[in-house]
């Protein structure tokens, strides 16, 4: 399933969501109520056999320039997952 972003401006937030292409998109943000505009994104094409989108988008940059980039990034917009991501431990007796 392809990965969805869309943004609301007024509060920064950029949710990420993953829906098929006919599926309904998300219309309002879940904090202000209002419009998402969708992000245009490129792909994530993996031509150079890299074990994860992370590690192609990384490959050529060092450690330090990441750590400034990523802050940079946080800065702008905050992403959040719609729905939240699950996250659970091995160890839950559920």
């Amino acid at each position: 399933m392809p990965l969805y972003e869309y943004a609301c401006d007024p509060c920064k937030i950029l949710y990420q969501t993953k829906h098929g292409i006919n599926d309904p998109r998300p219309e309002k943000c879940p904090k202000c109520q209002g419009a998402l505009r969708k992000v245009i994104s490129a792909p994530s094409l993996n031509t150079a056999n890299h074990s994860s989108p992370t590690a192609a988008k990384y490959a050529k940059i060092s450690e330090s320039d990441e750590l400034a980039m990523e802050k940079d990034l946080q800065k702008v917009y905050q992403t959040i997952w719609v729905p939240p991501e699950v996250k659970h431990s091995p160890w839950d007796e559920h």
